[in-house]
């Protein structure tokens, strides 16, 4: 059942918290100046709608490329170092946008790369900045903290648009980008001053390739992410088109300047606001799903509006009601994701959701810009209301999961084994054997719990997983599984969760032996033949 929420405003209460708040209040001042500025300089120097939509994918289409990378620094790294040198990143890419404009050497090509820049660094920070909100609020707290995150964000959007449109009016776009360059300094200082709590793990850092596998596959056997994931990404592509086509809205449609465009910006971002703070209550009476389609056929509706409206007065109230939507669906699909998987992999969970729904709004920029050229901005945007209808539709046959009731913290039962062998951390692979005495009318909840059983070891990292029965008594079985080395078979066993716990009660009650299942851990030596007198040697 839905559980009461606390205000967004609540989480305030948290010094670190509230210090990094309020530098994230400068920032993305400076981002939406920036986004003004470029979205309107692409149209003073390219004719095409494309183009102009290309601005917009160039800052998602990074996430879609480096997102799992990004994800597993901040599951690996210090996640405080991640996000510094992404801040310097992005100033030094702002700061060349700046010049280049500056001396009027920007082109659209160059224009379009240095936005890739900018956001291949939001990139690499978004999650390392997201995935750090649980170091800092406690678990009550975090869906608060995020839509306070969207609010702050979108607090700037409200009057940044509008700054930026009388900053680009009257002293040019190298001003929104100059101001951009300088806003990172308070993230910066922030970030620089944060005493990022130590993480509590004795095991060595797990190498780049078997943190992306494990991230990858960590999702993958996750049906719950895996239904997020999917629906971000149809969201993303319907609703990116508000975004990507309003500087051609305010253009051609409304045949307004810079200001016309902040202003609808801007009204974009007061519904935003109103999203955030209306997201507690919603939570409060419905569950994921119903809010998801609230959102998707709200965002649905008003792009429908903004495609047949004629004038600026019709358009403002539409794009305040797809702001609402925006923040509400995708902050709900945020912390469905952090609150749905363990710390971990956390990174890497929401570098890919991340990678799913800014890989459709990528998509969608591009979708979007190219439909207005060959058909017409009103086909476009027409489009993209359909698109967000089918979002909303999706959830009919599969629901979005719910968050409140999982406990993903460390289950902490398991005990490395002394060991009679000398085993390096290298050392594999290692064969875990597990036999379990099932009475026959027990057989088909066996089997049942067994399946998921093999979800959840696969998951954490086993392989080759099987389940035998003896032939000779039935009521013997076995669960048989490898991992590649014996540093591996440990990260297997920590990774399990109390969430997990069940699994294993449900066995513990289905076991009709004597005694508790009895693990037997094993290490492969493979035989290998040498020579044509059947002379075997062991691979030791």
């Amino acid at each position: 059942m839905p559980q009461p929420v606390s205000s967004p405003l609540s989480v305030l209460r948290i010094p670190a918290f509230r210090n990094r708040w309020g530098a994230s209040l400068v920032s993305n001042l400076g981002t939406l100046v920036q986004s003004v500025g470029a979205g309107w300089m692409m149209t003073q120097i390219s004719s095409s709608d494309a183009m102009v939509g290309l601005v917009q994918a160039a800052v998602t289409v990074p996430t879609m490329l480096f997102a799992v990378f990004a994800g597993t620094l901040a599951d690996s790294h210090d996640r405080r170092k991640v996000m510094i040198g992404a801040q310097f990143f992005m100033m030094g890419s702002a700061a060349l946008l700046t010049a280049l404009a500056w001396w009027g050497l920007m082109t659209p090509w160059l224009l379009v790369g240095l936005t890739f820049m900018i956001g291949t660094g939001s990139t690499f920070f978004n999650p390392s900045w997201q995935a750090s909100m649980g170091d800092i609020v406690p678990r009550e707290d975090l869906p608060a903290a995020v839509a306070l995150n969207s609010m702050a964000f979108n607090a700037m959007r409200s009057v940044g648009p509008a700054i930026g449109g009388i900053i680009v009016a009257t002293a040019g776009a190298a001003a929104a980008f100059a101001l951009n360059a300088v806003s990172y300094v308070a993230m910066i200082a922030a970030l620089w001053l944060w005493k990022a709590p130590v993480p509590d793990n004795a095991l060595p850092r797990e190498p780049l390739r078997l943190a992306i596998q494990s991230g990858l596959r960590y999702v993958a056997m996750s049906p719950n992410l895996v239904n997020v994931m999917g629906r971000a990404f149809v969201f993303g592509l319907g609703a990116v088109a508000v975004l990507s086509l309003l500087p051609v809205v305010a253009h051609e449609r409304l045949a307004g300047d810079a200001t016309t465009y902040g202003i609808l910006l801007g009204s974009f971002g007061v519904g935003a606001i109103g999203g955030a703070f209306f997201n507690a209550r919603l939570r409060a009476v419905m569950d994921n799903e119903h809010i998801c389609r609230l959102a998707a056929g709200a965002g649905a509706a008003s792009t429908l509006v903004l495609a047949l409206a004629p004038v600026i007065w019709v358009c403002l109230p539409a794009l305040m009601a797809s702001g609402a939507a925006w923040v509400i669906a995708l902050s709900l699909f945020n912390v469905t994701v952090q609150l749905s998987t363990p710390r971990w992999v956390v990174g890497r969970a929401i570098a890919l959701y991340q990678s799913a729904s800014f890989g459709g709004m990528a998509l969608g920029s591009w979708l979007w810009g190219a439909v207005s050229d060959g058909q017409s901005l009103r086909i476009a945007l027409v489009g993209a209301a359909m698109t967000m209808a089918v979002a909303a539709l999706v959830g009919l046959r599969r629901a979005l999961p719910e968050y409140g009731n999982l406990d993903l913290s460390p289950m902490g039962l398991f005990r490395e084994p002394m060991l009679q062998l000398d085993v390096q951390p290298r050392s594999g692979p290692v064969v875990a054997v597990t036999e379990f005495e099932i009475a026959p009318a027990d057989v088909p909840q066996f089997l049942a719990v067994m399946a998921e059983r093999r979800r959840v070891r696969i998951r954490d990292g086993a392989q080759n997983w099987v389940l035998m029965r003896d032939l000779e008594d039935p009521r013997l079985w076995q669960e048989t599984y490898h991992v590649p080395t014996w540093i591996e078979y440990i990260r297997h066993n920590t990774r399990r969760t109390v969430a997990d716990h069940g699994t294993y009660e449900q066995l513990m009650s289905l076991h009709r032996g004597k005694d508790k299942p009895h693990t037997r851990r094993m290490i492969e030596r493979h035989a290998i033949a040498r020579g044509r007198g059947g002379v075997y040697r062991f691979d030791v």
